[in-house]
């Protein structure tokens, strides 16, 4: 359900407060219910990872970090590279996260985010070219490992990972390989790795995650805890700059008439314009506060 049961301690007033509010247009902080919270970003967080990234949407704080190896293709996919991503929710963020709560909640956040963000089992949609990883067809490949951990959790978790996500891979340099010439068809080739020259991410099309929460017979943005706690059912939908839908995903157990999804997926894509619009240029200023620091 990606949310956190010890934060649900909420009297029946201040339940009827939040739905009440939601329902005309004005959530308990101010904001409408097509409001995002403050966002920020930070990139180049962890120094030895080859991108990493900081995101806070108001007090919901997670980092991304990228790492690359060099493997081998997958035998159904000799051309392209892979990439996997892992969750991890530090019980400094929340008391119910140590032990097997915390394991829960990053298993299905890990799922959620292959989801919607790699397009699915057939790779179809993806926001990265995995082709682009291809180092020796059949042979060697980059493999990309996602990390991300959930720092401070105050709802909206998957959309923050999302973002977290996306700009930890545009700050993320892959070293230039070389392929040395020569081996036979049967052996590994050898490679030599740069250590001075780097490709970059062309992140452009990679998707945002846009949660809407139902609360009532209304839905929001961005949902805190508090709203969470209140929600029926909630739609993850992962859309491009080209207003592509490359996933979706859906928790709780309340069922959705088709044609209600269909109104979240298309609301979902006219607000991820401005989500995509507010990330790209915090992750460029966060770049350019980078390159002054270094």
């Amino acid at each position: 359900m990606f949310t956190v049961s010890a934060m649900v301690g909420l009297s029946l007033g201040e339940k009827q407060f939040i739905k009440g509010g939601i329902a005309q247009d004005l959530r308990t902080d101010g904001r409408k219910r097509s409001t995002y919270r403050p966002i920020f970003v930070e990139t180049g967080v962890i120094p030895q990872a080859n991108g990493s990234a900081r995101v806070m949407i108001g007090a919901t704080e997670v980092i991304a970090s990228v790492k690359a190896e060099l493997g081998r293709p997958n035998p159904s996919h000799p051309d392209k590279g892979k990439l996997s991503i892992f969750v991890d929710c530090s019980p400094t963020a929340e008391p119910s996260f140590e032990g097997r709560g915390g394991d829960d909640l990053a298993s299905e956040l890990s799922l959620a985010l292959e989801r919607c963000l790699l397009g699915g089992k057939s790779g179809a949609g993806a926001g990265i070219d995995l082709a682009s990883l291809s180092i020796v067809e059949g042979k060697v490949c980059w493999d990309l490992y996602i990390d991300g951990l959930v720092i401070s959790s105050d709802g909206n978790l998957l959309d923050a990972l999302g973002a977290a996500i996306k700009a930890a891979l545009s700050n993320t340099g892959i070293p230039k390989v070389q392929v040395a010439s020569g081996a036979s068809p049967d052996e590994l080739p050898e490679v030599d790795i740069s250590d001075e020259e780097f490709l970059q991410f062309d992140t452009s099309r990679f998707p945002v995650i846009v949660t809407l929460t139902k609360v009532g017979s209304h839905y929001i943005v961005d949902a805190t805890s508090e709203e969470e706690s209140q929600m029926s059912s909630a739609l993850s939908v992962s859309v491009n700059r080209e207003g592509q839908i490359c996933g979706v995903t859906k928790r709780g157990g309340a069922g959705l008439d088709p044609s209600v999804i269909l109104d979240m997926i298309y609301f979902a894509k006219t607000i991820s314009e401005q989500l995509i619009n507010k990330l790209d240029s915090q992750i460029a200023a966060a770049e350019a506060c980078e390159e002054d620091d270094s």
